[in-house]
């Protein structure tokens, strides 16, 4: 695990979940990030203030994406990274 790798896992493991929620969401927009997360918009704003947890699947997504959102800042503007989720997934064809 490069070095960078690992700093960003443990950045995350860090961060309270709905800070990561409210990361990405904020980073993504919250129409994006409820589509990555395969929720509603209600529900990134419900797991960004903290009242409702997402299950194990959910948290796992949100705490990928949260560690691509890490691993690239540095490196990448905030528009770049957030075409790069749209590119990469094939569900969105490249548009948002």
């Amino acid at each position: 695990m490069s070095t960078t790798t690992r700093s960003s896992h443990a950045a995350g493991a860090h961060v309270a979940l709905s800070d990561q929620v409210a990361a990405v969401k904020e980073l993504l927009g919250p129409k994006l990030a409820g589509f990555t997360f395969g929720v509603s918009l209600t529900t990134v704003d419900r797991w960004a203030s903290g009242k409702v947890t997402p299950g194990l699947d959910r948290e796992r997504r949100v705490r990928a994406e949260f560690q691509i959102r890490e691993l690239l800042r540095p490196v990448e503007a905030a528009p770049t990274i957030r075409e790069l989720f749209i590119v990469l997934n094939p569900q969105l064809d490249d548009r948002a």
